[in-house]
């Protein structure tokens, strides 16, 4: 969950390492660090908080140097503090190093090496991987992280270099992204593509288990026991080489107007003439036609896309499916059908998430055919997969997804008849539903033009420390991630609801200061939900009501009411979590909260 950069050059590489990092500060941000070497001595600088108090420190005091490494950090081992902050050094200050992930059976080796005279500054897990190299180091950096890397239990990505050898930085990858790239006589190193587009649209994309020796002219790819690999070259084209707010507070509120195009990306090319083509899924078609069942699994609101896609899924193609959570998913012990007749679809934002990664790990050793959904081109889950889809919609900045668990839930519908061509599959309404998908932009873009009412309703509600947000069918996962926003966003207690489990003991939560919002349209359970919301009120329970407009019957029992366009059943949670995520934004907003990065959270979950 940390970001990390790496340069080696013509450069100041300070200020070329700062850059990436401000780049890549989204995945880690309550320290930050970099070291340079200029041939005659390392200098570094490392700072409890974010990239922004590094760069007010650089700019007083500069720091030279034509190789450097740099990292953002997300505290696992020890708390963020100075000492704590990356990059760390052997007891010679010779060997430097940054690292990303954790180190299971550190206290084991840090046991070994105090006993053996290293002397330790702080509390990480890190600290103990500089002291390994310099305790095997005989002049050869190379080998001596061949021989580090079998003593480590874990989940990284490391990289290092020594003042002895300064032509190089070399990195390993052990289930933890990592790219690397040359262009001008230049090398780089990132955990993330979007640090690298400044500078190169192309990079090399360490596979799992192998180390990258990165020197200003090329890139030189092992696998751990040293033998040479093939180079896996990735092209961004996708990423923009800039990204900022805009005319925007925040990157949630800019990524929340984005969704109308994210939506038109997410869809161009892939509707022609009333026919879904997935170029992406293409190579499998076959295997495709045979399914009977179907796992999707995910992590966060990506778990809550995967049991929409279940209910879709579910409704169009009529087979076998199930929503998983990629980090329970991993450890059980999962029986399936026919393996030649099952297939996994793993979502990711990121295309990095490490027990997604794991679980699909799981899948491929099954003999299973694995498919994914991801944003970053080129990510690790994009490359383990055997077939997928991208969502297209560019990079997402914000910590909390938005514009990506839309995207996620078009390209499941998008998904689902796909799988009724491939197996000849008869929809009656299916011109009406894909006609609902090409005009959801459009619906999308009705609900940014009532985002000053629900500003208005967040005002009124912000300062509440409890909510429920509870749906049916379709609309159970849209309330999970309204639920969850809520959480994540406002700090809000916020709990999410099946409005036929509410009564099973939820309903005990109510009082006059817990309110509850009620994801109501007219659709085939509106009268089921509409008991539900009178219960409520009966036991004094303020309600917001998401339901659809012209609906005045709500009025009689609900506080307030934000209305969404009519759509098919189907598309109804698209529009309310889209309502949701601003009223969590407006929330937060009110309370002054850090929106962009929320405490104790990152972007991209690389460690387990």
């Amino acid at each position: 969950m940390c970001g990390i950069f790496g340069y080696i050059g013509n450069k100041n590489a300070a200020s070329v390492i700062l850059k990436g990092l401000e780049n890549l500060q989204y995945r880690g941000y309550d320290s930050a660090g970099i070291v340079v070497f200029d041939g005659t001595k390392p200098q570094y600088i490392k700072k409890k908080g974010k990239v922004a108090v590094l760069k007010k420190i650089l700019k007083k005091n500069p720091i030279q140097g034509f190789l450097g490494i740099g990292h953002s950090r997300w505290a696992t081992h020890g708390t963020p503090s100075d000492k704590n902050a990356h990059p760390f050094w052997d007891c010679k200050k010779e060997i430097w190093l940054v690292h990303n992930g954790i180190i299971e059976n550190y206290l084991t080796l840090k046991k070994q090496l105090l006993k053996k005279g290293h002397q330790f500054s702080s509390e990480t897990d890190t600290e103990v991987i500089v002291h390994l190299l310099e305790d095997v180091y005989r002049g050869d950096l190379k080998k001596a992280a061949k021989e580090v890397v079998k003593m480590l239990v874990g989940a990284y990505a490391l990289a290092f270099f020594s003042i002895k050898e300064p032509d190089k930085i070399i990195a390993v990858r052990v289930s933890s992204p990592l790219l690397a790239a040359n262009k001008y006589h230049q090398g780089f190193l990132s955990s993330d593509p979007t640090a690298l587009t400044n500078h190169t649209k192309k990079a090399v994309v360490l596979n799992d288990g192998e180390m990258a020796i990165i020197t200003k002219d090329k890139v030189d790819i092992y696998k751990l026991n040293g033998e040479k690999s093939k180079v896996n070259l990735a092209t961004f084209q996708d990423i923009p080489t800039k990204v900022s707010k805009a005319a925007f507070k925040h990157f949630m509120l800019k990524e929340i107007y984005e969704i109308p195009e994210a939506i038109k990306n997410s869809i161009r090319g892939r509707i022609i003439n009333n026919k879904i083509k997935l170029g992406g899924l293409e190579s499998v078609s076959k295997d495709l036609k045979k399914i009977q069942e179907l796992k999707i699994l995910g992590c966060g609101s990506a778990y809550y896309a995967a049991l929409y896609g279940k209910y879709i899924i579910e409704e169009l193609v009529g087979i076998l499916c199930e929503a998983d959570i990629a980090s329970e998913f991993r450890y059980r012990q999962t029986p399936f059908l026919k393996k030649d007749k099952v297939a996994a679809l793993f979502i990711s934002q990121s295309g990095e998430t490490a027990d997604s990664l794991a679980s699909l790990k799981k899948i491929n050793e099954e003999k299973i055919l694995s498919l994914g959904i991801v944003n970053v081109v080129g990510s690790s889950i994009a490359r383990e997969t055997k077939a997928g889809i991208y969502n297209h919609i560019g990079p997402e900045i914000a910590v909390v997804t938005t514009k990506a668990m839309i995207s996620q839930m078009i390209l499941l519908n998008l998904f689902a008849l796909y799988l009724t061509q491939l197996k000849n599959i008869e929809i009656k309404n299916k011109k009406e539903i894909i006609k609902s998908i090409l005009n959801l932009s459009s619906l999308t873009n009705e609900i940014l033009k009532e985002s000053s009412a629900i500003k208005k309703l967040a005002k009124k509600y912000f300062k509440y420390n409890g909510f429920a947000v509870f749906g049916r069918k379709f609309n159970y996962p849209a309330a999970l991630e309204g639920a969850l926003k809520l959480k994540e966003t406002a700090y809000i207690n916020a709990s999410g609801y099946s409005g036929g489990e509410f009564k099973h003991g939820a309903i005990a939560l109510i009082d006059k200061n817990f309110p509850s919002i009620a994801i109501i349209p007219q659709d085939s359970l509106y009268k089921k939900m509409f008991s539900n919301v009178q219960e409520i009120k009966t036991r004094k329970g303020p309600v917001i009501a998401i339901t659809t407009k012209g609906n005045q019957e709500i009025k009689k029992i609900t506080d307030d009411i934000i209305y969404i366009p009519q759509t098919l059943e189907l598309f109804y949670p698209v529009l309310s979590i889209m309502v949701l995520q601003l009223f969590a934004y407006y929330c937060a907003n009110f309370k002054k909260l850090e929106i962009d990065k929320p405490r104790n959270l990152a972007k991209s979950v690389t460690v387990e």
